[in-house]
């Protein structure tokens, strides 16, 4: 594996009474897809969420690039999150009221990009997912594969050091959902992104270097290295 990015360190999280995780351990090498696995309610999702400083663990240490992430404020963990890491969700959770070109300039827009300049990195991301033709429709008039691949050009429009997919292809018919893999992983490639993939579809994971398997709240095994897909 390359040098660690992003590390989790026997990170614990408990909603309430309900532990989530339970020490877990990860390290993500720089460039690297990892798909982290497990049954539903494994702490997967909310492991992601940790290590995209969404979510402050209990106790425990996430690192990026070396810092503590979990130590920064609200404000400067948000500003992480929109100048390095990018966002795909299960189901795309675009702006209703945006067009699409709107929605992927979004990240763009907040960073303080000026309007037409942030169109304008936008636009070509149209041709480039097979959505040329569909710049002005909102979410309403995208099929859930347009929608999804909308969501993945708002995702990396910015170039961000690392893409969180959290079941990214979860709402999608089985073809469609490969389109969109295939599409993530050949422009994490060209960008160098590094990608942290949350699902429980084996022949998604199976687009990764390595596999993480979470079962209650903690890792119990890591695949070694491979050739992604």
């Amino acid at each position: 594996m390359t040098d660690p990015l992003i590390e989790a360190r026997g990170v614990t999280l408990a909603f309430g009474e309900t532990p989530a995780l339970r020490g877990a351990d990860v390290t993500v090498g720089a460039g690297e897809i990892l798909a982290v696995m497990g049954p539903s309610g494994s702490g997967k999702s909310t492991l992601l969420h940790c290590l995209a400083g969404i979510l402050t663990p209990d106790s425990g240490e996430i690192l990026y690039e070396g810092r503590r992430i979990d130590r920064l404020g609200e404000a400067d963990r948000s500003a992480l999150r929109r100048d390095s890491f990018g966002f795909v969700f299960q189901f795309g959770q675009l702006v209703p009221e945006l067009t699409a070109e709107e929605n992927v300039a979004l990240p763009l827009l907040l960073g303080g990009t000026r309007r037409a300049a942030a169109l304008a990195e936008a636009r070509p991301w149209f041709a480039r997912l097979g959505l040329d033709g569909l710049e002005r429709r909102r979410s309403g008039e995208l099929s859930g594969g347009q929608a999804q691949r909308v969501a993945l050009a708002r995702g990396l429009v910015s170039r961000p050091r690392v893409l969180f997919a959290d079941e990214p292809t979860g709402a999608l018919d089985s073809l469609t959902g490969e389109q969109v893999m295939e599409l993530m992983v050949g422009a994490a490639r060209e960008q160098g992104t590094t990608v942290v993939l949350v699902t429980h579809e084996p022949r998604v994971a199976a687009y990764a270097h390595r596999e993480a398997i979470v079962r209650d709240g903690r890792v119990t095994s890591l695949s070694v290295d491979r050739i992604a897909s």
